[in-house]
């Protein structure tokens, strides 16, 4: 521990407006313990601030709640809550939540020898308060560029869900169906209740989810990811 110290005592402070090479930024976050969040879009630096409970930790625990019952459920399926994500040399972001689907069943991404996900993870939720521009504007450009298929932005003083389906190079726009709710393209039986996440109601939400694993679909989505 002391030479790891050593190493890095002499490293300039991480901090917002920063432009670094990826490498240059691991070894700055590394020596700054007390940065909880900070991530690298388009070779700038970005600090997360203190997190609030409304607007930050409800919906990102909704969230996770949401896509954990799935992934319990799928079989080659894999889920991280706010792990860096290596997408390439200029862009290292710290998604809220990713969803993919696991190397060995043929996925985007792979875990590198020091334990972090490199590659674009299938889905993306992104909470965002203080963060809208960014994950509204350049971070969605990132994602879309790196090939990430789905994307969904809970911009929480609005309490409003987007849902963005990557199609021919491009970000569209899922809508709910007629009953409400929006099924992924990309992972078959992850269907969410929107209106319900966003009221918190998370009975329905559930409920919801739990029709979706035990549609057609999604049976034919796990013998498939066993091949």
């Amino acid at each position: 521990m002391v030479r790891e110290y050593s190493a890095h005592r002499h490293l300039p402070p991480l901090e917002s407006g920063d432009r670094l090479t990826r490498p240059e930024f691991e070894r700055r976050y590394a020596a700054a313990p007390h940065i909880k969040k900070a991530e690298l879009i388009e070779g700038i630096v970005y600090v997360a601030s203190p997190l609030r409970h409304e607007q930050h930790g409800k919906p990102h625990s909704r969230v996770i709640t949401w896509l954990g019952v799935y992934q319990s459920l799928t079989p080659g399926v894999d889920l991280s809550d706010a792990a860096t994500v290596r997408l390439d040399l200029d862009n290292e972001p710290q998604p809220d939540a990713a969803l993919f689907i696991e190397p060995d069943a043929g996925g985007q991404t792979r875990l590198s020898s020091d334990g972090y996900i490199e590659g674009s993870p299938e889905l993306i939720v992104e909470i965002a308060a203080s963060s809208v521009a960014i994950d509204t504007g350049s971070k969605k450009q990132v994602y879309r560029r790196n090939g990430v298929l789905e994307y969904v932005i809970w911009q929480s003083y609005e309490n409003k869900i987007e849902w963005f389906c990557l199609i021919d190079g491009d970000y569209r726009l899922l809508s709910p169906g007629a009953d409400g709710i929006i099924r992924s393209g990309v992972f078959p039986g992850l269907w969410l209740a929107v209106e319900a996440l966003l009221n918190n109601q998370m009975v329905r939400v559930l409920e919801v989810v739990q029709a979706g694993l035990k549609s057609p679909e999604h049976d034919a989505f796990v013998q498939q990811l066993k091949k």
